[in-house]
């Protein structure tokens, strides 16, 4: 097994846990190759395509680095398995001490491949000269139309394929997956979709209207989103990484991928506890039978 590495060289500690992985690498027989920001670290390094040809890439930081590693492996295929060295780690599952464990069970095939919908988003501009057709970028978490500037509205009309939604008067627009409902989304009032399901979810980002909620999509939508009114600050923003600048009255098609995220998912790490232990989801405990007697006694007694 041939395993690409892309990992954020600024972590603290990042030169012993390379040092771990290629122990345990030599113990597995696995072959590595780093990604030429980790060449310090004395290991063979390869470009982009040579590291895709992987047979899995293997992410350590954060969300952020797994989300760079999914935009390069995703459309190739190539599945994902990330490493958190970083502070929440909700797609970054294993732990890193957790990082050897994870290998054996990778090289032996204790693991379950799960195919996360992805985003294909493209930008159609309004100005011919300026639509070169190439403007298209590949989303895990989330694609968002929004304003880097000033503090005031933009005006966005949406259409589900054919049919028209409506009118946003709002911050900008979060288009989300079911993997990126936990994360910008869910901060802007979002619902939380379980992260197989084939669905998109529109949240408005701090609406001036009460009537604009967020609305879930079949993954099979196709969502066009134009460019109403704004000043000369307009963006678009793909997984936080990437994106563009827009102007008035362009639009962005977004729709599912045609490749999605083949993500590794370990035994023991269910999407639940995973909720439950990152984001302390439902984490409210139940009282003991001392505490509801006590309630009772103090009901309708003004304590």
């Amino acid at each position: 097994m041939r395993v690409a590495v892309i990992g954020n060289p600024h972590y603290p500690g990042l030169d012993s846990i390379v040092d771990r992985l290629g122990g345990a690498a030599v113990a597995n027989g696995i072959d590595l190759v780093f990604e030429p920001a980790l060449a310090r670290h004395g290991h063979e390094t390869g470009e982009t395509e040579a590291l895709a040809a992987a047979d899995l890439v293997l992410t350590l930081g954060g969300d952020g680095t797994l989300l760079r590693g999914a935009r390069m492996a995703g459309p190739r295929g190539t599945p994902v398995l990330g490493c958190n060295l970083g502070r929440l780690g909700f797609l970054t599952l294993v732990a890193r001490d957790e990082l050897e464990a994870a290998l054996v069970s990778v090289a032996s095939g204790d693991y379950v491949l799960e195919e996360r919908l992805s985003l294909r988003v493209r930008v159609r501009r309004s100005n011919s000269a300026r639509d070169d057709g190439r403007e298209e970028y590949y989303g895990v978490n989330d694609a968002v139309l929004h304003k880097s500037g000033f503090a005031r509205l933009i005006t966005l009309r949406v259409w589900a394929d054919d049919d028209e939604v409506g009118h946003y008067s709002a911050d900008g627009i979060i288009v989300a997956t079911a993997t990126g409902s936990t994360a910008y989304s869910l901060s802007a009032g979002g619902p939380i979709l379980v992260p197989t399901m084939d669905g998109i979810v529109a949240t408005p980002i701090s609406p001036h209207m009460l009537a604009v909620r967020p609305v879930v999509f079949p993954g099979t939508t196709r969502l066009t989103i134009e460019l109403l009114s704004g000043l000369d600050d307009l963006a678009l923003t793909v997984d936080g990484q990437t994106g563009c600048t827009l102007d008035v009255s362009d639009r962005v098609e977004i729709e599912k991928s045609d490749h999605p995220l083949k993500l590794i998912r370990l035994p023991g790490h269910p999407f639940f506890s995973v909720l439950r232990a990152k984001l302390h989801w439902g984490d409210v405990r139940p009282l003991d039978d001392a505490a509801l007697r006590d309630g009772a006694d103090s009901a309708g007694t003004g304590d």
